[in-house]
Formats: structure tokens, C-alpha cells, sequence
């Protein structure tokens, strides 16, 4: 075992404090030439722990380390290593630290390393394709701008049309970025003009915001808003037949509801209330016809139990009693047409992550009418989204609906109206997405109403090719089929293309 002798008045001073000197001194130099530099710790190897020397030093296999701290040539005597956060500990058998995050080590370079294989498609897509938007405060914005051309065919019996238009559309979105809480509003319009031919156009709009309020880490509330407006469709039984222009429907929303958990108990207490408002119809011969008559608003008040089975599982009930009021007692025809609503349903919620979610129900409803000679309207309800993507890039989205239409005709209630709608969207490539949609809607009027029942079936695929994260080519094409049980069927085609700017 070597020896250090002490150091004298006359003595020779031992050779490792001086080589000990010798390196702090080099190493505050080269601190001092770079910033960078002077944050990198030098400290001796960690020998592994296979065996106890003399002394208490450490030894393994072709490795020696003596009492004065040198090691021998088989094993490089000092390494750098990355500089970890102070709080992190080192660990009690090895004295190592923990791995330093690729991330972190990262930080003030410019040849940043490559992420791997399996994650370059979304990398591309997301740096790509995806517009950074525009940041308003602790808000950002996300705004698109269409133009598009389109040629449309439609035929009604014996009866054709065809138009070329231009379609200018605008959406977007607005998202905050808070610690709690969260403002989401999204929206979207679209405005056409004929540049030949004849047929209606197909102005619609829609907006609507959601405000969560995170009051407690078992308690949320939400308040939602929305408007939308649309044209009612010349096919549509309550259309005023041979208007040039038939009526804009005003549909507004809102709502507020709160949601507790009780343990695996979930319950949620809400109260919605919608108002449609019906424009002027314009005759062919320039005269307007009021519809008035159908302004109503709708209120409703529903409670809901849920059992969570698991995080992705709950199974649920739901009651909800409303009432539907016009602005008149009667309509045109002499029929009160307000009505006290009641629904139930039962049915399962699931979250699993971005692979599935959405819920699926079952229930009853019942619409009693004001008027003794409008029959009730009762009809098993079907109602349900589900978002499901089976693979990367792809995803499914499939909604059922049941709402109750009510009738313009004297003597007939209305109708119920089941939806059944699907869209597949699949990523072919990191700037490429094919889509595809399709659907059915089924109204169902009571059997001596003398009104014809009716199925709608749509489809329609589409493109979109990002040029780059600002700019995108999209085509589409669409098709519609109405079959009347005892009217004239139509048929509607339609095809597009155009530009997105996305900022």
C-alpha cells in the first residue's frame, strides 16, 4: 500500500494535491473560455460494485484503484457528464444520477436529434401541415377561409336543374390556454352565388361556445351557447310549395348543467333551453308570407345518475321533462301546438383514450300537445356518438339522433325523425387525407296523418392536400336520394373544389 508522507518545513509537497491543483485550475479555465462549458461537472467514473479492495476501495475485473484516488490505464480515469436539476438524488448503492431527459439535454441546440421512426408521420403532420394560429392573450385563434366552385344537379320527379356557384366559407376556433377552467368556441358560415343556372342556394352558419368551470376536483359545471341558421329545404313537407325563396330558421341555444362525483357515483343536474325564429317566405311573384306562427322556444330540465364500472366504463339513467311554447297560442290553422315533453333513457358512456369514447342510450319519449285533436307523439329513442380510431391515421365518427319535428299541417302532430350518420377520415399521407361520409334519415309520420314518410340517403367522399401549413387544395363530391313513400322522390349531386387558408 503506498504511503503519502506529511509535508515539513524543508520537506518535498506529495505529488496528488498538486495534480489535484493542476486540474481545477484547467478546468476554470476552460469554464471561463465558454459558458456552456463551465456548466459540465467532471467527476470520476462510479466503479462498479462487484468487490471490496484494501481501504475499502472498489475493484473489479482488469481495474485497480489505489488509496491516492489514481486508477490505472485500463479504465479512462474521468468522463463528463450532463448537469442534473439540485434536488435530484443520487442513488444509494451505485451513487449514479438519474438519466438525464433527452429533452432537457437538448436545451440551446440547433441540430436538434432526430425523433424516432414511428413518430415522424405525426411530427410532420403536426410541424407540417398544422397552422400555429394566432395567440390573443391566454387565447388562441384558429381561423380558416374557403373559396370554393361548384357545379350541382338536382331533379325532383320529371323536373331538372343545374347550377354552377361560388361557395366563400369561413371557420374557426378559439381555445384559452388557463392553469383551470377552459373557453372553447368554435364556428363556421357559408355564403353561395349562382354564377349560372338555376336553384336554391345554401347559406348556413353555426357557432357555439362551452365554458367548463373546474370548481372543485369532484365538481364541474358547464355553460354552453350556440346559434345556428339555415335554409329550409324546398323538399322539405313544410316548405311553402312555389317560393322563390323559402324561409331562414334562426335556432338558438343555451344551457347550463353541473356534474359531481359521489365516489363511483357520478350525477349531473342541467337545464337547456333552445328558440327557433322563422323568416319571411318569398313567393315567385314577389309577395312575402309570414311564418310567424312557428316561432316557438323549448326548455327542458333533465337530471342523470351514472356507475362508474371503471375509468372507461359508466353505465347510466337519464329522465328529462320540458315544455315546447309558441309565441301564439294558435297557429294559421287554428291548432295550439304548445306541448309538455317527457324522455327517458338508459345507456352506457365510455373513454378509452383516443382508441374509443362516446356513449350509446336507449330511451322513450312522449310530446302531449295542448290541442285534444293533435294525436301525442311517442317514439323509442336512439341516440349516440362514438369516436373510434382503429389504427393510426384513421378515424370513425358515427352519431344517431332521434328528435320530433313538428307539423305545419292542420290535423297532423309531426314527425320523428332518426339520423344515422357516419364519417371516416384516413391520413395517406403526412399532407394527404382522404374522407368518406355517409348517412340516413328516416321521418316517420303517424299512419293517417296523409302525409308521405320519407328516407334520405347521403354520401360523399372527399380530399385534402396540404400545399404547406397555410394553404390547402381540397375536392369533394356528394350525392342525395330522398325516397317518398307516396310523393315524387328526388336526387341531388353536387361536386367541388377549392382553397383553404388556414392562419
Amino acid at each position: 500500500m503506498n504511503s503519502i508522507a506529511r509535508s515539513g518545513a524543508g520537506g518535498k509537497r506529495p505529488q496528488a494535491p498538486r495534480l489535484l491543483a493542476a486540474c481545477l485550475t484547467a478546468g476554470s479555465l476552460v469554464g471561463a473560455v465558454s459558458p456552456a462549458s463551465a456548466q459540465t461537472v467532471w467527476q470520476p467514473l462510479p466503479a462498479p460494485a462487484t468487490g471490496q479492495g484494501q481501504d475499502g476501495a472498489a475493484t473489479a475485473s482488469g481495474t485497480e484503484t489505489t488509496a491516492s484516488g489514481t486508477e490505472t490505464a485500463a479504465t479512462p480515469a474521468r468522463r463528463a457528464i450532463q448537469p442534473t436539476e439540485p434536488d435530484a438524488p443520487a442513488n444509494p448503492v451505485t451513487g449514479s444520477v438519474p438519466a438525464e431527459d433527452p429533452e432537457a439535454s437538448d436545451f440551446g441546440r440547433t441540430n436538434t436529434r432526430e425523433a424516432p421512426v414511428q413518430d415522424a408521420p405525426t411530427r410532420a403532420l403536426a410541424g407540417d401541415t398544422e397552422a400555429p394560429g394566432i395567440r390573443l392573450g391566454t387565447m388562441t385563434l384558429r381561423p380558416a377561409l374557403m373559396q370554393r366552385l361548384g357545379v350541382e344537379s338536382n331533379r325532383t320527379g320529371g323536373d331538372k336543374q343545374q347550377r354552377t356557384f361560388w361557395e366563400t366559407g369561413l371557420k374557426g376556433s378559439l381555445t384559452s390556454d388557463w392553469s383551470r377552467h377552459q373557453l372553447t368556441i368554435t364556428g363556421e358560415g357559408y355564403w353561395q352565388r349562382n354564377l349560372s343556372g338555376d336553384g336554391a342556394t345554401d347559406p348556413r352558419a353555426n357557432i357555439d361556445a362551452d365554458l367548463r368551470l373546474d370548481l372543485s376536483d369532484s365538481t364541474t359545471a358547464h355553460l354552453r351557447a350556440g346559434y345556428g341558421f339555415s335554409r329550409e329545404d324546398t323538399n322539405d313537407p313544410n316548405a311553402i310549395s312555389g317560393a322563390s325563396v323559402q324561409s331562414g330558421i334562426h335556432h338558438f341555444t343555451g344551457g347550463a348543467s353541473v356534474e359531481h362525483d359521489f365516489g363511483r357515483l357520478r350525477g349531473t343536474l342541467g337545464a337547456d333551453v333552445e328558440r327557433w325564429l322563422y323568416s319571411d317566405v318569398e313567393l315567385s311573384d314577389g309577395t312575402q308570407v309570414s311564418l310567424s306562427d312557428r316561432n316557438r322556444t323549448a326548455g327542458t330540465l333533465r337530471a342523470r345518475l351514472g356507475y362508474e364500472i371503471s375509468p372507461a366504463l359508466i353505465p347510466f339513467v337519464e329522465a328529462s321533462i320540458g315544455r315546447v311554447l309558441y309565441d301564439e297560442k294558435t297557429d294559421s290553422s287554428g291548432y295550439a301546438r304548445s306541448a309538455d315533453v317527457y324522455a327517458a333513457k338508459a345507456g352506457i358512456s365510455s373513454d378509452f383514450g383516443e382508441k374509443l369514447r362516446g356513449e350509446l342510450s336507449l330511451g322513450y319519449r312522449i310530446q302531449d300537445f295542448d290541442d285534444s285533436r293533435l294525436e301525442d307523439i311517442a317514439a323509442v329513442t336512439v341516440d349516440g356518438n362514438i369516436a373510434w380510431s382503429p389504427h393510426r391515421g384513421t378515424d370513425v365518427d358515427l352519431r344517431l339522433s332521434t328528435t320530433i319535428d313538428p307539423s305545419t299541417t292542420a290535423g297532423v302532430s309531426g314527425a320523428v325523425i332518426y339520423a344515422l350518420n357516419a364519417a371516416v377520415t384516413h391520413q395517406l399521407r403526412s399532407n394527404l387525407v382522404a374522407r368518406l361520409a355517409g348517412g340516413a334519415t328516416w321521418t316517420d309520420y303517424p299512419s293517417d296523418a296523409g302525409v308521405s314518410d320519407s328516407v334520405k340517403y347521403t354520401a360523399g367522399a372527399g380530399l385534402t392536400y396540404s400545399l404547406n401549413r397555410y394553404l390547402d387544395l381540397t375536392a369533394d363530391v356528394g350525392y342525395e336520394y330522398t325516397d317518398r313513400r307516396s310523393a315524387t322522390d328526388s336526387e341531388t349531386w353536387n361536386a367541388m373544389v377549392g382553397l383553404t387558408a388556414k392562419r
